[in-house]
């Protein structure tokens, strides 16, 4: 899909669909948010975007604590990135 036509079918504080093209706000947006966070791997597999005064993002994930023999659990990871600040976690749901 062009930009141009995601542009003009996104809807305010609507959600988009999710998409494993992850494009490069978005993943520039969960490691700013991420970074610092100790003890579990966090791996995006696809996100959905919602516009407000900023961004919102809901990133479906593989998991995995940090430590020998871990399975890959799924989880949903929530980050909000207001303009002109930094990324931050809002909520972080697993298993």
């Amino acid at each position: 899909m062009s930009e141009t036509l995601e542009q003009a079918t996104t809807v305010v504080g609507g959600w988009s669909e999710f998409t494993s093209e992850i494009d490069e706000m978005a993943q520039l947006s969960f490691v700013e948010a991420l970074s610092g966070l100790r003890g579990v791997v966090y791996s995006p597999v696809a996100v959905a975007s919602q516009v407000i005064a900023g961004m919102n993002y809901q990133f479906f994930c593989n998991s995995k604590v940090v430590y020998p023999g871990a399975q890959n659990e799924p989880a949903m990871v929530y980050i909000t990135k207001p303009v002109g600040e930094k990324a931050y976690i809002t909520e972080i749901i697993r298993p």
